[in-house]
């Protein structure tokens, strides 16, 4: 009774733990996380750890001053996600985004890049 107790939580907690790691998870940026850039990007484009759904997944860009600077909706193709940016000027531009990935889990997050010598 005790070994099938015993196997019975360690099954559960390989479930718990291979599902952790089932969420789609920012993997990397252009232009990368914390970045410095000389000019405005002509976009964003971030990559993430698996596919998203594109109905129920957004991003937005927004300059020092708090504006939006993203020209709308966002692009989605299987686990990339791009956007474009309106003229930009120097300072820090902070991208938010939410994704919902194929296998039902959200996810959420921000960082930020320099524009400027």
């Amino acid at each position: 009774m005790r070994r099938s107790l015993s196997i019975a939580v360690a099954l559960a907690l390989l479930l718990v733990a291979s599902q952790a790691h089932a969420h789609a998870e920012l993997d990397h940026a252009e232009p990368r996380v914390g970045n410095k850039v000389a000019t405005p990007p002509r976009e964003v484009t971030l990559w993430f750890t698996q596919k998203i759904e594109p109905a129920f997944s957004r991003m937005t860009v927004t300059n020092a001053a708090g504006e939006r600077v993203d020209s709308g909706k966002a692009r989605i193709s299987g686990s990339q996600m791009s956007v474009s940016l309106r003229g930009g000027a120097a300072g820090t531009y902070r991208v938010n985004w939410h994704v919902l990935s194929v296998d039902t889990h959200t996810t959420d997050g921000n960082f930020t890049f320099q524009v400027g010598e």
